[in-house]
């Protein structure tokens, strides 16, 4: 009985990774050549762009920034979220082209460490969205004076059940063979892997609900608003979680889908296509957010200016200021990179 050979479960056929790592009967063809090689051009270009444009906003923060208010805390926390979600990324990179080749314990670390900078920055945004709404609703609130007991408090709680919300994840992945005679790290259980995927929809959907309830107050009251100071602070953020929702929502949507068995064979490649596609998008966003500080942040322009005039050869010393912002550092509206 040992040696007869193993006939996968229905369930397996339908996992998201499977039609692309595995022989089927719904082949892929040139598609698997296709994704990858996009995967190792994109999720390293992601790497590269997320490790340099991060870096540099959390010198900014460092630099000129107000670190006591709960604002520049949560984008400080996003950058950190962005870097540990990017720095899994030529894992999977070598993964696509070679297999697993890492080992069980770095299998298990991986999966890990990649869900909860997920996890982390979906928090973060949220968080980011509800301290504009209560900003915005009651600007005279005791915010500001709890801003540097909260700041570190509220960032342990969300890096804390980050950790314990990935926790089932890193118990049931493992390194597993392939019919080809590959490995890959992967769920031992499809049922677990479909409680990941119902999991990540779950918090997301939620996570957009408040976000959309959030700014649909926000939206009301600045309508009768002229605060242009207001207008900018907001702006920002919403930019900044409606690319991550856009770049995230299709990825999760088609995770969900792929579940489901496929009612025909061409349905399957192009579902599945299209995930994988959707999967770059959403990898790649890590590097998204510091592009968008620099074409909307009023404030991370400025400091970015100030700072290539300080350590470039071509910049211009003689136009460095003495810190511009040291007057406006302790107004809370102003205490943040827009």
């Amino acid at each position: 009985m040992d040696d007869e050979p193993h006939v996968p479960d229905l369930d397996e056929y339908y996992s998201y990774e499977y039609s692309v790592n595995e022989s089927n009967a719904c082949e892929m063809g040139n598609y698997f050549v296709f994704y990858t090689h996009l995967t190792t051009v994109v999720y390293t270009l992601a790497f590269l762009l997320s490790l340099l444009g991060n870096n540099l906003v959390l010198c900014i923060l460092f630099k000129y920034e107000n670190l006591t208010s709960l604002t520049n805390v949560f984008i400080l926390n996003l950058c950190v979220s962005d870097l540990v979600f990017s720095c899994m990324l030529p894992f999977w990179a070598v993964d696509q082209s070679f297999g697993w080749i890492f080992g069980e314990f770095l299998c298990k670390a991986t999966n890990t460490v990649f869900s909860i900078g997920y996890y982390s920055g979906v928090f973060f945004l949220t968080l980011m969205t509800i301290l504009r709404y209560l900003a915005v609703v009651n600007p005279l609130s005791t915010l500001r004076s709890q801003t540097q007991c909260c700041g570190f408090l509220v960032s342990l709680v969300v890096w804390t059940v980050s950790i314990l919300v990935v926790v089932p994840e890193m118990i049931h992945t493992t390194v597993q063979e392939t019919l080809e005679g590959g490995k890959t790290c992967d769920y031992a259980d499809w049922k677990w892997k479909k409680v990941d995927i119902y999991q990540r929809n779950v918090l997301f959907l939620f996570s957009f609900g408040v976000i959309l309830f959030c700014y649909f107050k926000i939206l009301i009251i600045l309508l009768r608003a002229r605060s242009r100071r207001k207008h900018r602070t907001v702006k920002l953020i919403l930019i900044i979680v409606v690319a991550f929702f856009l770049s995230w929502a299709p990825y999760n949507i088609l995770s969900l889908l792929i579940t489901f068995p496929s009612p025909t064979c061409q349905y399957q490649k192009d579902s599945n296509l299209a995930f994988h596609i959707s999967r770059k998008i959403a990898f790649s966003h890590c590097c998204l957010n510091p592009v968008l500080y620099v074409f909307v942040g009023v404030k991370f322009k400025r400091h970015l200016s100030r700072l290539c005039n300080q350590y470039l050869p071509c910049g211009n010393s003689k136009v460095t200021r003495p810190r511009i912002c040291s007057q406006d550092k302790f107004h809370y509206e102003d205490a943040s990179v827009y």
